[in-house]
């Protein structure tokens, strides 16, 4: 058995902690790695894929995460305003893990019950 971490010991003084709170939510994952798979996104299109979100808590995540230096938002000055989002390289960076998660996932997916193939 290891060792009790000492009370003064923090998970969030930690890496692992500054990641949890950089990706935490249940929408920040997917619309990181989508991001990343698809390069620049802009607003309708990643609410499209994300399914289920909606356009307030869209918003929301997207001002956290570039706060966190994680998301480029580029605005075009043309009527109507056009507006892409596009991971940072710091965001870039973080891409490869998500992407070993879900190879991580794909690998532990539930197997399909046999008579579901019949």
């Amino acid at each position: 058995m290891k060792d009790v971490p000492p009370v003064e010991f923090r998970l969030s003084d930690t890496g692992c902690g500054e990641i949890l709170r950089l990706i935490h939510g249940k929408y920040k994952l997917p619309i990181l790695y989508i991001l990343g798979r698809y390069d620049v996104l802009r607003f309708n299109e990643i609410q499209r894929i994300v399914t289920g979100i909606s356009y307030k808590t869209l918003s929301a995540n997207l001002k956290e995460l570039e706060a966190d230096a994680l998301v480029e938002r580029r605005v075009y000055p043309q009527t109507p305003p056009k507006v892409e989002y596009r991971l940072t390289p710091r965001g870039t960076e973080l891409y490869p893990i998500l992407e070993q998660l879900c190879r991580w996932g794909r690998q532990h997916l539930p197997a399909e019950p046999e008579d579901a193939a019949e």
